[in-house]
């Protein structure tokens, strides 16, 4: 199995925030979202450590696959580019399709038990850019049926990140 270089690497990071970026979400938000989920927990918590702890859970290669392969898709969905049912299930955000959680769940899998409680309770409430990303607007062909649950399952596996460091016990 071939490896990327060290430098394919960091092209791959850049490539990923930019990906991020570029469907309308910051590493700041993202951040944001972490601190709403961890800020009870810690006094000492700021957004930038949190955004710290998104750009490490953002490094790793199972995270960037599920990223890249959610928002490929909502992409394609966007340009009518998917085979009949799939196109309606995405560009619907049809209610029992459910994929879209479980890509997200691969990212909070990465930091154990907690990402899972994290994701499901950051993905009922949907706060801050969640909201924004799960409202549907017929007047744009916009499509976040994977983004919303893909930004809401890196905020949490952030969160988790930080409850293992210990560092702000």
């Amino acid at each position: 199995m071939m490896d990327l270089r060290t430098e394919e690497r960091q092209a791959l990071d850049e490539y990923i925030i930019k990906k991020i970026e570029d469907r309308g979400v910051s590493l700041q938000q993202i951040g944001e979202l972490t601190y709403f989920l961890q800020e009870k927990y810690y006094k000492d918590l700021t957004v930038d450590d949190c955004v710290h702890n998104v750009k490490a859970v953002l490094l790793k290669r199972e995270v960037q696959n599920a990223i890249l392969t959610g928002i490929q898709l909502d992409e394609l969905a966007e340009k009518g580019m998917l085979d009949f049912p799939l196109q309606d299930m995405i560009a619907k955000d049809y209610s029992l399709y459910g994929i879209d959680e479980i890509l997200a769940f691969s990212i909070v899998n990465v930091y154990g038990s907690i990402g899972f409680t994290n994701f499901g309770y950051i993905d009922k409430v949907k706060p801050g850019i969640l909201r924004e990303l799960d409202i549907k607007d017929d007047s744009k062909s916009v499509c976040h049926t994977f983004l919303d649950d893909l930004i809401g399952a890196v905020a949490a596996a952030a969160a988790s990140r930080i409850a293992h460091s210990g560092k702000f016990d």
